[in-house]
């Protein structure tokens, strides 16, 4: 975003500088493709891994502690909240009462909803998959 606002701004200064003429600034975005881009982004990269607490070299390579964090939000399944969101927006009622059971060893939240028309429906979402039951 920033190259891009530097580049108008650059391209309105050299008009304003050289009157009526016209010149070409595809040398200069050539040069800014090839050599500033590739060093600002590996300056993000680096400053990212400095931030996390990382060493610089892991900072665009494979982060195994990373991949572990991703499992982990997977085999957690989704959040009592996400299963009320999805359920009010696939049965367009409102979730009136919600309780967590254990069923078997896997946590399920049943979810009372409320209709417009004055339905009641209760789900059952399996909180590891997020499947509605």
């Amino acid at each position: 975003m920033v190259a891009v606002r530097a580049f108008f701004t650059a391209r309105i200064v050299l008009s304003a500088y050289c009157g009526a003429q016209t010149f070409t600034l595809a040398p200069a975005m050539k040069r800014i493709r090839t050599t500033v881009l590739p060093v600002a982004l590996l300056a993000a990269f680096a400053t990212l891994a400095q931030a996390r607490g990382l060493p610089a070299s892991q900072a665009g390579g494979s982060n195994v502690e990373e991949r572990v964090d991703v499992v982990g939000v997977y085999r957690d399944g989704i959040s009592l909240d996400e299963a009320v969101r999805r359920a009010e927006a696939q049965y367009h009622a409102k979730v009136v009462r919600t309780d967590v059971q254990d069923e078997d060893g896997r946590k399920v939240y049943v979810l009372k909803l409320l209709s417009e028309d004055g339905r009641v429906i209760t789900v059952r979402v399996d909180a590891a998959t997020g499947r509605a039951r």
